[in-house]
C-alpha cells in the first residue's frame, strides 16, 4: 500500500484499513500474516459463510449436491452468485486432488513464494499492485487443474492474506510483525512442509 495514517491509537497503519474497526482489526491481526480475503462484504459476512459452507470443510463441500447450491443461493447471510457457489464447491474437489498430490494445501500454495520477498512485493513509492508474476503463475496452474474463479487479482489477494506477500506499507507499524511472523513461519512450519 502507498501510505500510512495514524489510527485511533495513534500508531501508523496502512491507510486503507482506516475506515471501521473491523478493518482495523483484520489488518492488525490477520492480514499478511501467515495463514486468511479482503472486500468489506466478505469480511463482515466470515461468519455467515463458515456456517453455509460447513466450516469451510473442503471434504464436505466437494460433496455437496445441487440441492446445497439451492440452499446456499437461499442464504441471505452469504453473497448468493450461483457461479461463484458452484465454484467453491468445484474448488474444494479440486483441492481435495490437490492435497492428494502435494501432500497438502500449504506445500502448494507456499511453493509460489515470490523470490524478492526480502521486505515487500511493492517498492515505497508505487501505487498499490494487484497482481504479481507469482500470482499470475498459481492462477495459471490452479485453472489447469480445473479451478475456477482464481484469477490473478483473487489469487494475489489470497497471497497477501496468507503472508506470501507483505503489502503493509513501509512505515506501517503492522508491518515488521508480519515480517517476524512470516520468518518464524517459514523456518518453522514451511522447512517441515517443504523437506524432502
Amino acid at each position: 500500500m502507498v501510505s500510512t495514517q495514524p489510527g485511533p491509537d495513534g500508531l501508523d497503519r496502512c491507510s486503507w484499513c482506516l475506515s471501521t474497526p473491523e478493518y482495523i482489526a483484520y489488518h492488525d491481526k490477520e492480514w499478511g500474516f501467515p495463514s486468511g480475503l479482503s472486500g468489506r462484504t466478505i469480511l463482515a459476512r466470515r461468519g455467515n459463510f463458515r456456517a453455509a459452507f460447513d466450516g469451510f470443510d473442503v471434504r464436505r463441500m466437494a460433496a455437496y449436491t445441487q440441492a446445497d447450491v439451492e440452499r446456499l443461493l437461499q442464504d441471505a447471510g452469504i453473497v448468493r452468485h450461483r457461479g461463484k457457489i458452484e465454484a467453491a464447491i468445484n474448488n474444494a474437489a479440486r483441492a481435495l486432488e490437490l492435497i492428494a498430490d502435494e501432500g497438502s494445501l500449504a506445500a502448494y500454495v507456499w511453493r509460489f513464494l515470490p523470490t524478492d520477498q526480502t521486505s515487500s512485493s511493492q517498492p515505497v513509492s508505487t501505487a498499490p499492485v494487484s497482481t504479481s508474476a507469482a500470482s499470475v503463475a498459481m492462477s495459471k496452474d490452479l485453472r489447469k487443474r480445473g479451478w475456477a474463479f482464481v484469477g490473478p487479482t483473487t489469487v494475489y489477494a489470497f497471497m497477501q492474506a496468507m503472508g506470501l506477500v507483505n503489502d503493509h506499507a513501509h512505515d506501517c507499524a503492522i508491518r515488521e510483525r508480519v515480517a517476524q511472523a512470516r520468518a518464524a513461519f517459514l523456518s518453522g512450519p514451511m522447512q517441515t512442509v517443504n523437506s524432502p
